[in-house]
């Protein structure tokens, strides 16, 4: 066996292995649990970012993952539960899924909400068995950058995204390739 084998097998070994107990940590919330840990991560979200503060005025519904959980060895999967919120009115559970290969090493979670600004990416929602973000409605990933130019009277995408409270090893997090899918709670 060569080095390269080796470190394919250990890699497949812990990824096996570390996936699925941080996987199991971040899921199974009841819906209390979902509605008070959105709560919280909207608050932490304006309070740290006042251009989300701002887009959620505007925005027709908020969809609030707040504790997403990242493991992986070359092989990694990210996993958390939220809820689909239109005022204060919870409109639906989901879950959101990851799955991903590449160079990355660690476990990470962070919190996401997916502002949907749009009556196209509100009813597709609704609508679809689940979401690919990067398929259907553009999402908008803001970070810093983005958001410098952001403003509520140049909002022109169908969704808006940020993440936070990002804590962990990993490096880099990204929503792209991300599945959304309705659940019971």
């Amino acid at each position: 066996m060569n080095i390269r084998s080796i470190f394919l097998a250990t890699s497949l070994a812990l990824a096996t292995i570390v996936s699925p107990i941080m996987l199991n940590r971040a899921g199974a919330a009841t819906a209390e649990d979902i509605n008070r840990d959105a709560d919280q991560a909207l608050q932490t979200l304006y309070r740290t970012n006042p251009v989300a503060a701002d887009i959620s005025k505007k925005a027709r519904a908020v969809l609030v993952f707040p504790n997403i959980v990242k493991a992986g060895l070359v092989f990694g999967a990210a996993y958390g539960e939220g809820v689909l919120r239109r005022g204060e009115k919870i409109d639906g559970y989901y879950n959101s899924f990851t799955g991903s290969w590449g160079l990355q090493a660690g476990a990470q979670s962070y919190g996401y909400a997916v502002f949907l600004m749009s009556k196209k990416a509100e009813s597709y929602i609704h609508r679809s068995a689940g979401w690919e973000i990067g398929v259907g409605p553009t999402v908008v990933v803001v970070n810093e950058g983005v958001a410098k130019n952001l403003s509520s009277s140049t909002l022109k995408d169908d969704a808006y995204a940020f993440i936070f409270d990002q804590q962990g090893l990993m490096i880099g997090v990204s929503i792209e390739g991300t599945k959304i899918s309705r659940i019971k709670r």
